[in-house]
């Protein structure tokens, strides 16, 4: 460990963004306010070391710093200010906490002087934040701020990565302190025993239709090729959970589908039918458990194994037959030392891995896009290093179910389903890998939630092609007030602008397609563009899903519907 700097006497602010250096920080996301001026200041004098990038919306500056955070495993940091400021930014701290990313949250706040008057745009964030965040804090001396910031980005990567909020008083940034700067966090994690790999090495040898669910946060790039190694040399089949889709190549003979909205009925019938569920990594939650009824609550039918990076989680809705407390890389790195056991179920796989691949055969849509058809050319056409970022809504089905993801981190989405994910992920995802394709997806109603980032996009050069997906409603909404309440549309429809001009209104080429076979020449015109770009599908609305149409739930609806 090299040692600690001389105490130098710095202001608060200063003392703040030397730790970020310390620790590693190249990029933060931000928009400006009064209540952070002082940071901003010594950000000028950083700016060789860290980049400061000025978005639109605190909505959009948590959920880049989410994104950054996914990608790298370090901590993302995102700079609001107080009040209005740090309510906006909460959609992505929500995110970040129900996706298991690191994330810390720099708050302007109040002077120390009118705390608990309910000054202006006062919040007590410990109260605000509690429940969706690892630590809430606020440093009130400078002489805090190296020991607090250590603490905070040490918590955000450890154990079961998330979140930690940070709110840094006015006066306590420009306030002096002589004190020293902290070394680099270090990540700590839980290890597997040996006891605990002979135990599951065991139960594998004893199964005969094992099923490895893979899921959750705290992974990295060489976790995934160790995980990879240990299912390939066992043959077992390998699913990934919501929006996790990257940890396992996709184009791999073992990878058996995404268990999800819209799980393929024939993949869901082998977890029933499983006499050993593995699952590494997942919390096990709602999408993942087709609202918790794919799994037995309290106790599995199946041997149930769960490994997890937090040991709070485990056995918190799940009690399972064998508990592991570990990272991710960690663990991977014991199973692929494991011996590989005998495998009778070496052909089931394969028959799992065929049912998939006919699960990714586009399907006949009302209308004259087909999204299946779009999503097909793209898993042609792209690059294998491509990063695909979503928000939420139906849209998003046929991307999951379509789409190859091909490795670790070429998936970017929001397992807390917050719409507005799509656009600021993927400008953050274009900053830290400038040097690979980015493809971010929106719905209609998804974009308009952080559309503004196009001129993020535009500002820093970030070449994103974001394609919206425009069917004039709130599509998932939709669906269930169908199902509920059929023919009684109320809220679910909207007005939408001409997307494709505003793009150019932002100074990017922007395209409207309406036919499937005008797809493939517009994307080439979009890939080539000197700028980022939009291309604007227009689609049916009764195309809800791969599965079903609006008007074959309504049916439904009203032929089931009591008198």
């Amino acid at each position: 460990m090299k040692p600690l700097d001389s105490a130098l006497t710095r202001t608060g602010a200063q003392l703040l963004i030397s730790a970020l250096k310390v620790h590693g920080v190249d990029m933060v996301f931000g928009v400006p306010g009064e209540s952070y001026l002082d940071a901003l200041d010594a950000f000028y004098d950083a700016q060789d070391a860290i980049k400061f990038v000025i978005c639109r919306q605190e909505g959009g500056v948590a959920n880049m710093a989410e994104a950054y955070g996914k990608l790298t495993g370090r901590p993302g940091i995102a700079f609001v200010t107080r009040g209005p400021g740090a309510t906006n930014a909460s959609i992505g701290i929500h995110t970040a906490f129900q996706d298991s990313t690191p994330l810390i949250l720099f708050i302007g706040q109040v002077s120390t002087e009118v705390a608990e008057r309910e000054a202006f745009q006062e919040i007590d964030y410990r109260r605000m934040y509690g429940q969706m965040a690892k630590w809430v804090a606020q440093i009130d001396r400078p002489e805090r701020v190296p020991e607090m910031v250590s603490h905070a980005f040490h918590l955000a990567v450890s154990g079961r990565p998330g979140p930690v909020v940070l709110a840094l008083p006015e006066d306590m940034q420009s306030a002096t302190a002589t004190v020293a700067d902290t070394a680099r966090y270090q990540r700590v994690a839980a290890n597997p025993g040996a006891a605990d790999m002979n135990k599951l090495r065991a139960m594998l040898a004893q199964a005969q239709r094992p099923f490895v669910m893979l899921g959750g946060g705290g992974w990295n790039r060489e976790a995934c090729a160790d995980f990879q190694a240990f299912a390939e040399a066992n043959a077992l089949p390998v699913g990934c959970t919501y929006r996790c889709q990257d940890l396992f190549d996709n184009r791999h003979p073992n990878y058996v589908g995404d268990i999800a909205v819209g799980l393929n009925p024939a993949l869901e019938r082998r977890i029933r039918d499983a006499d050993l569920l593995l699952a590494v990594g997942p919390r096990l939650g709602e999408w993942t458990t087709v609202n918790y009824t794919l799994i037995d609550i309290p106790r599995p039918q199946q041997k149930f194994i769960h490994v997890h990076t937090g040991a709070e989680e485990l056995g918190r809705v799940y009690q399972a037959d064998m508990l592991i407390n570990s990272g991710m890389p960690e663990f991977a790195a014991a199973a692929r030392a494991l011996a590989p056991v005998r495998a009778p179920w070496a052909e089931a796989t394969l028959a799992a891995r065929a049912e998939y691949e006919m699960w990714q055969k586009p399907v006949a849509t009302p209308g004259a896009l087909n999204m299946s058809e779009v999503i097909a050319f793209l898993r042609e056409r792209l690059p294998p290093d491509t990063i695909i970022t979503n928000g939420a809504g139906n849209f998003s089905l046929w991307v999951h179910r379509f789409y190859q993801y091909t490795g670790f981190r070429t998936q970017l989405g929001p397992t807390s389903g917050a719409m507005g994910y799509g656009v600021p992920s993927g400008v953050a995802a274009k900053l830290v890998h400038p040097e690979r394709p980015v493809i971010s997806f929106a719905g209609d109603g998804d974009f308009q939630m952080s559309g503004q980032e196009l001129a993020t996009a535009m500002q820093y050069d970030a070449k994103v092609i974001f394609i919206v997906v425009n069917n004039g409603i709130y599509g998932t909404i939709r669906m269930h007030q169908e199902r509920h309440f059929p023919g009684r549309v109320s809220g679910t429809s909207i007005r939408n602008p001409d997307f494709a001009a505003l793009a150019r209104a932002y100074g990017l080429y922007g395209e409207i397609v309406e036919k499937t076979a005008d797809f493939g020449p517009a994307f080439e015109r979009a890939w080539n563009a000197p700028t980022a770009s939009l291309l604007e599908l227009r689609i049916d609305p009764d195309a809800i899903s791969p599965r079903t149409t609006l008007s074959a739930i309504r049916a439904e609806a009203l032929k089931n519907k009591k008198p």
